[in-house]
């Protein structure tokens, strides 16, 4: 669901991922980030989860928070 600012020509894409505390990503963060902006055809913000909790920033950590939409669940 996009938000009700999104600008076909301007808006980026956010991406929040939780990531399993025993996988081990690495390299492979950069390379799904890529491989979105390639499916989405537009700039994508990835993120994870654990980084949006630990943000000083309060009101954006619970903008994203509240907001947030589950899409796929492995």
């Amino acid at each position: 669901m996009l938000r009700d600012d999104f600008q076909p020509e301007h808006s980026d894409i956010d991406v929040m991922v939780k990531i399993s505390p025993e996988a081990r990503w690495g390299g492979e963060f950069v390379s799904r980030k890529q491989e979105l902006e390639t499916l989405f055809e537009r700039k994508v913000d990835l993120l994870t989860k654990a980084s949006v909790e630990k943000s000083q920033n309060w009101i954006r950590r619970q903008k994203i928070l509240e907001t947030a939409k589950l899409i796929y669940v492995a």
